[in-house]
């Protein structure tokens, strides 16, 4: 009787690790993530100590190809991305972009291998975000793409965020590059 249960138990319990049904894609902005399950709270005081230290932002890496090139996304999902890496083949610029209340500011990225600053400019949109230009060939984006674990932006006027790496940053970086 006890096999039975335990065999019945097991089996009630592996049939609840099923994976859910993949979304399906909606009709998003190009800048909205499409949606998940949720995120933790976003992060609403500076974070202290080094940038190593400081908590990931919520949210994951979307990768999308479109008529300029291709784009990797961050954010929550279901809402407008916080960061944004594209890779504009017309234009042969990789354009590093963040959601800012500020007009024009200043970026500084980290990695595990290298520290940069670039100018940032409002982009004009209905969405409040500044952007950086990046030539292709540019050495911080192969720091972007192979940091340990982890990038950080700052920009001048807004909390800084640490961001996850994942595949997405490297496949921009390659997609320029081509």
């Amino acid at each position: 009787m006890k096999l039975r249960f335990s065999f019945i138990l097991g089996l009630a319990l592996l049939a609840a690790c099923s994976a859910p049904p993949p979304a399906v894609p909606g009709s998003e902005s190009s800048t909205q993530i499409p949606s998940a399950s949720p995120s933790p709270p976003p992060v609403t005081a500076a974070p202290a100590g080094s940038w190593l230290d400081w908590p990931i932002a919520p949210g994951d890496w979307v990768y999308r190809q479109d008529d300029r090139g291709s784009i990797a996304l961050f954010g929550d999902a279901g809402g407008d991305a916080l960061v944004t890496l594209r890779c504009d083949v017309q234009r042969d610029r990789v354009y590093l972009t963040r959601k800012s209340t500020q007009a024009a500011s200043n970026f500084t990225l980290r990695s595990s291998a290298q520290l940069k600053s670039l100018a940032a400019v409002t982009t004009g949109g209905s969405l409040p975000y500044i952007a950086a230009e990046i030539l292709p060939d540019d050495p911080i984006l192969d720091a972007l793409a192979y940091s340990r674990g982890r990038i950080a932006l700052e920009t001048d006027g807004e909390l800084p965020v640490a961001l996850p790496v994942w595949s997405e940053i490297g496949r921009i970086v390659e997609d320029c590059r081509k």
